[in-house]
């Protein structure tokens, strides 16, 4: 399921789940999602988009993926 403002991943290349956090400081994903990405279904990875992107709305924040270049 493609979206025009989202890439093929929501990471932003500051993956803190490496060192040890059950949920990623970078983009907001949990450890299994991170890890199971590329095995995630377009139903199972939309959920996440639609949750991350309601997180960072509720930060009152873009998305970090929408900033990056």
């Amino acid at each position: 399921m493609s979206h025009p403002d989202r890439p093929d991943s929501p990471c932003v290349a500051l993956c803190s789940t490496a060192l040890g956090d059950e949920v990623c400081r970078g983009c907001g994903r949990t450890f299994f999602e991170v890890a199971n990405w590329v095995f995630l279904s377009d139903a199972e990875k939309d959920a996440v988009w639609q949750r991350l992107e309601a997180h960072w709305a509720g930060l009152g924040l873009a998305p970090p993926w929408i900033s990056r270049g």
